[in-house]
């Protein structure tokens, strides 16, 4: 397998682009993102509005990103000519991380190979699940045959760093079920894996159903578990809930956990610069009408003071296999001695800190 350029760490002078697509065919269970299933009569003037956002971002000096990221919502919904038109439109690094979202169902050669011409480099396969009666309790509408001919059809394109995203926890998977799904994952030998605890965000229809709410216990069964059959397989973690082979880790979420700069493009977008955050219009109309009217999309920001800033960025640093300084941490007398391991001058969670991260996080100094 070829390596795409290495990166296990964000440089400060990475500089990231995100693009939302808020459409969906079908909203899953457990979904709370700015998606919709009602607005594809909107596909046209949106990405046209997302065009012309990333136009001015560049003619006011706006600098070329290292990554892209493509998120939903369900971008490989969209005709793939016009999201290529969107990327086009962003100037970019030699050699630069481009990735697209993709829902094993929306997947063609013909739409892969057009991704794979435009300059996309990366695909993300919203996979969740490889049992067919789990991805029905979360709602998904793949099934496991998609996921299988997804991959091979990537591969085809010419594809060789894509990642299988995973959701544990939901109604109805018993460790059996999750271990076979990380079976099925492995033995389509991808670079990077990602795989979450599902979590109940209100006002979804799995926040309306108690009985369908996941358990602590179980979650940290499947997560070990996670970790010993990924790890077995070469897929070392290097965030708590992503495992990559070496070169493979995703260079846009890593600019992320870095605290890096980035700039978010289209509706419920976020962007940040040196410390101020700020957040688009949420809905596609408001967006669009924002845009086309030549006045600002954005809904709302808020200025990082520097002890926020560095508390943040020692919280994410802890979600790192890399960890953070010794001396971030107070003096426990030994507590935490169980869930941390040190390598020189820092210190990273065990697998059993990562179940307790949150934890950790609060003896951060």
């Amino acid at each position: 397998m070829t390596s795409p350029t290495p990166a296990v760490s964000a440089r400060t002078a990475d500089f990231g682009a995100y693009v939302h697509i808020p459409f969906c065919a079908r909203r899953c269970d457990y979904c709370a993102f700015a998606t919709w299933t009602d607005r594809a009569h909107l596909m046209g003037a949106y990405l046209d509005a997302v065009e012309q956002e990333v136009r001015g971002f560049t003619a006011a000096g706006g600098p070329r990103a290292t990554s892209v990221f493509f998120g939903g919502g369900t971008p490989s919904l969209v005709p793939a000519a016009d999201l290529m038109r969107v990327l086009a439109a962003i100037e970019r690094v030699d050699g630069a991380e481009v990735t697209v979202e993709c829902n094993p169902d929306t997947v063609t050669d013909e739409l892969l190979t057009t991704y794979r011409q435009g300059g996309v480099t990366r695909l993300s396969f919203g996979v969740q699940s490889m049992v067919d009666h789990v991805l029905v309790g979360l709602g998904r509408t793949h099934d496991v045959a998609n996921v299988e001919r997804a991959v091979d059809a990537a591969r085809r394109a010419g594809f060789t760093s894509f990642n299988l995203d995973l959701i544990y926890g939901g109604s109805g998977e018993s460790l059996d079920d999750w271990r076979l799904t990380l079976e099925r994952v492995i033995a389509l030998d991808p670079p990077h894996v990602s795989a979450y605890a599902l979590t109940v965000e209100a006002g979804t229809p799995l926040a309306a159903d108690a009985s369908r709410h996941p358990d602590d216990d179980d979650q940290a069964d499947k997560y070990l578990l996670a970790d010993e059959l990924l790890g077995q397989a070469g897929l070392g973690w290097y965030e708590i809930s992503n495992w990559a082979r070496p070169g493979f880790e995703c260079r846009h979420n890593l600019l992320y956990w870095a605290q890096g700069d980035y700039r978010g493009f289209g509706c419920a977008a976020h962007s940040h610069l040196s410390g101020r955050r700020w957040w688009n219009l949420r809905t596609p109309e408001r967006y669009v009408d924002a845009v086309g009217s030549g006045g600002s999309a954005e809904g709302g920001f808020e200025q990082l003071d520097d002890d926020t800033r560095r508390i943040e960025g020692l919280q994410l640093a802890l979600r790192m296999a890399d960890g953070v300084p010794l001396d971030a941490l107070a003096d426990d007398g030994g507590e935490l001695d169980h869930l941390l391991v040190r390598h020189g001058d820092r210190v990273s969670l065990t697998v059993e800190g990562r179940l307790l991260a949150n934890e950790v996080a609060l003896r951060l100094s």
